[in-house]
């Protein structure tokens, strides 16, 4: 039986490894998954959720390049390393957009920038504030890759840190759904009856509700916030899961195996858990990576509709939400970045489980 299950296995992966779309999709998906894990290490802007505003710079187009004078604060915040690399560095300096600067004696005089021609204001600090350092070590030449949003923040840094949002919401969403569903599923394809009647009456009234409409119901209920989406995702989508399963156990059930395996006298757990689930696995993986793309466009909706992820906190629904008016006035990349994200990662996981899909069937 372990022979069998290990070439069907290995049949499978060869199919899969054949499929040009399907590889690339899923070194795509690993990539953006390492960018979500690593986002704050790679990011020009590396501040907690890439917050860092500059209103005197905002709305610029990409390849933006700028002087940057970093002021720093007289009151540090202690952080560890991993804090750092997984939450971004919570800092209290000051970054000021400058045109031009020079430094004499004991003082460092600085103008700020200002767009559209216009002169920016003058000001002058003590070289004290940078505590006994090169002033000039204080001074950046920042480039703006992507741009800056309406806030004067790097588009791209809000892109790469939004992508952790979009991308854990999938594996949270479709690990709830799982564990709800296939314990409903199983349980109502295994006994039937009227257990079967009450489970497929709570999926049926579930599934009559729209998931758009349930999801803001629940969110409502729970709170807006991160994990509250996450939460509130996973508990809309459990019912396609439990339908799949439900079906594959009640044909599974009558198979000679599931027979023998009542004939020795194991328990219906063991049944269901080491027997009948590892042998329904194929729909069950199929449906989870469609599940993952749409738990990215119904968290991408929320957070249009600002039931999301919260301000200020990076997420790609919310800056198509920020932006979406800036297509008429001339800068559609404010939102068309972000959109192209959220179409490029649902379209890879609706590839892989196409793809999937075909390496799974034994009958090809």
């Amino acid at each position: 039986m372990s022979k069998n299950n290990n070439s069907l296995t290995s049949l499978a992966l060869q199919k899969f490894k054949k499929n040009f779309w399907g590889v690339l999709s899923f070194w795509f998906i690993v990539v953006v998954g390492l960018i979500s894990i690593f986002a704050y290490v790679i990011s020009p802007d590396n501040s907690q959720y890439a917050n860092q505003m500059h209103l005197s710079i905002h709305s610029q187009k990409p390849g933006f390049k700028v002087q940057m004078l970093t002021i720093p604060s007289q009151n540090s915040i202690a952080q560890g390393v991993l804090d750092k690399i997984f939450f971004g560095v919570k800092t209290n300096d000051t970054e000021i957009p400058i045109s031009k600067y020079q430094i004499n004696d004991n003082e460092l005089t600085y103008t700020e920038y200002a767009s559209d021609g216009l002169q920016g204001q003058a000001k002058t600090i003590a070289l004290t504030v940078f505590k006994d350092e090169n002033p000039e070590t204080f001074i950046t030449n920042r480039t703006f890759v992507f741009g800056t949003d309406k806030y004067g923040r790097d588009l791209l840094s809000r892109v790469l840190v939004g992508a952790r949002i979009s991308f854990f919401i999938g594996f949270v969403a479709v690990f709830i759904s799982l564990v709800i569903g296939i314990l409903f599923g199983s349980i109502a394809g295994y006994y039937g009856g009227k257990i079967d009647a009450v489970i497929m009456w709570l999926i049926n009234v579930t599934w009559s509700i729209p998931t758009l409409l349930l999801v803001i119901a629940i969110t409502l209920a729970l709170g807006k916030g991160f994990w509250q989406v996450f939460i509130a995702v996973g508990l809309t989508m459990w019912v396609e899961v439990a339908r799949v399963v439900r079906g594959q156990i009640i044909s599974a059930k009558e198979m000679q195996y599931v027979t023998a395996a009542r004939a020795l006298g194991y328990t219906d757990g063991r049944i269901i858990l080491k027997h009948i689930l590892p042998n329904i696995l194929a729909p069950v993986i199929v449906i989870s990576a469609a599940n993952f793309a749409a738990a990215i466009l119904i968290e991408s909706g929320l957070s249009f509709l600002g039931i999301g992820a919260q301000p200020p906190m990076a997420s790609w629904g919310a800056m198509i939400k920020d932006h979406y008016n800036y297509i008429i006035l001339g800068k559609p990349y404010l939102a068309i970045i972000p959109g192209l994200c959220i179409m490029s990662l649902v379209m890879a996981f609706m590839l892989i489980g196409n793809t999937l899909r075909d390496a799974l069937d034994v009958k090809n």
